[in-house]
């Protein structure tokens, strides 16, 4: 399994943008960290919402402590064997994790 980790802050206006790239994976063995460091716009309750609707999506809330320690704060709750990162802003494409298997195999 891959645990894909996210650091959000107040980033609503491309959050979606990312999740749903994680939804369209060909890949389906992994989960998704969201970790919303103090977001003070709708970061969060977008956050729940994804977590609502898909089981391998869970948020986790903790006071703004920067990108770093978001990252972090997601390595002590990811259960995957193989980690990788999503920056909030950013996306993969639908074939990233499927990729990223295929070469680990290698």
């Amino acid at each position: 399994m891959i645990s894909v980790i996210v650091p959000v802050y107040n980033v609503e206006n491309y959050l979606r943008t990312a999740l749903d790239s994680l939804v369209a994976q060909t890949f389906q063995d992994f989960e998704v960290i969201l970790i919303n460091d103090g977001s003070t716009d709708l970061s969060g309750k977008i956050c729940e919402e994804y977590a609502s609707l898909y089981p391998n999506f869970f948020v986790y809330h903790k006071e703004n402590g920067g990108q770093s320690e978001a990252r972090n704060y997601g390595l002590k709750k990811a259960k995957g064997e193989f980690i990788t990162f999503l920056d909030s802003d950013d996306y993969f494409e639908p074939y990233a994790l499927e990729v990223f298997m295929q070469i680990q195999q290698k």
